[in-house]
């Protein structure tokens, strides 16, 4: 491995892109250790510094992650985001299995807490309303990918399970239905892409310059009232959002009809 002094590309932007190339082919796997900053930099003949900023770019990128006290670590694949929301209500009202193999969900917090601006206007109530929220961290292969949470009105949610520090075995939304006995008839996603707040970057083992993706979910029943507002925060550089939909075939344009006359 080695650089072109010469060319207009920076130093660590060369060392960076050599590395991605040969994590690509396969030479270091997802939760492999790369060799030590020093080492590296003796691969290529420059300063321990240049090597750190070719790390932190593709720390940045989601390509690498450094554990304290360890070393870095290629990142695993990037988590795909076409059936996290919309799979969840298909036709077999539940999880696909191939998706709970792959991510596992641990609930964190579950109690009552002020509603966060975005929450409290999809509810329709004041900032910093008292909601009751149930709070998750997903990991696959033991790496962090998303950190969520789910909130209810306490009207809604007081004293059923909701309010329970325990997991279901089965989607959220269904024990929300019967425990709260109205039905998911619609729901909304708004997807922005943001700066992650400290927890989250610490959560998600990110630098705190790290662009995520964050979901704003709200899902209501058929008087349109909203049952469940649900957040989840990504890793933007690790995460692809795939919408996979028809196009409808062209339609011929009907044969005039021969008794108009056209002026």
């Amino acid at each position: 491995m080695q650089i072109n002094p010469g060319a207009a590309e920076f130093p660590h932007r060369q060392i960076a892109e050599q590395l991605r190339a040969r994590i690509r082919r396969g030479d270091w796997a997802a939760g492999e250790r790369l060799p030590s900053i020093p080492g590296i930099a003796e691969m290529f003949g420059v300063a321990k510094q240049t090597v750190q900023r070719a790390i932190d770019q593709l720390r940045v990128e989601g390509v690498l992650i450094t554990k304290p006290g360890s070393g870095t670590y290629v990142r695993g694949t990037r988590r795909r985001l076409n059936r996290l929301s919309r799979g969840r209500y298909g036709g077999h009202r539940g999880y696909h299995a191939d998706l709970a193999a792959r991510y596992r969900q641990h609930l964190i917090q579950v109690g009552r807490a002020p509603a966060p601006p975005e929450v409290a206007d999809a509810f329709g109530v004041s900032d910093g309303s008292e909601l009751v929220v149930r709070r998750h961290l997903v990991r696959t292969e033991d790496v962090p990918v998303e950190v969520g949470a789910s909130w209810f009105r306490v009207t809604d949610a007081a004293g059923t399970s909701l309010e329970r520090m325990e997991a279901f075995g089965r989607p959220l939304y269904q024990e929300a239905e019967e425990a709260i006995g109205r039905g998911y008839r619609s729901a909304t996603d708004t997807i922005s892409a943001r700066q992650p707040s400290r927890e989250e970057a610490e959560i998600l083992q990110i630098r705190p310059d790290t662009p995520v993706l964050h979901l704003l979910h709200v899902a209501y029943d058929d008087q349109h009232k909203p049952i469940e507002v649900a957040q989840a925060t990504w890793p933007g550089p690790m995460t692809t959002l795939t919408e996979e939909y028809r196009i409808p075939g062209v339609t011929p344009d009907p044969e005039p009809d021969p008794g108009l006359v056209l002026g």
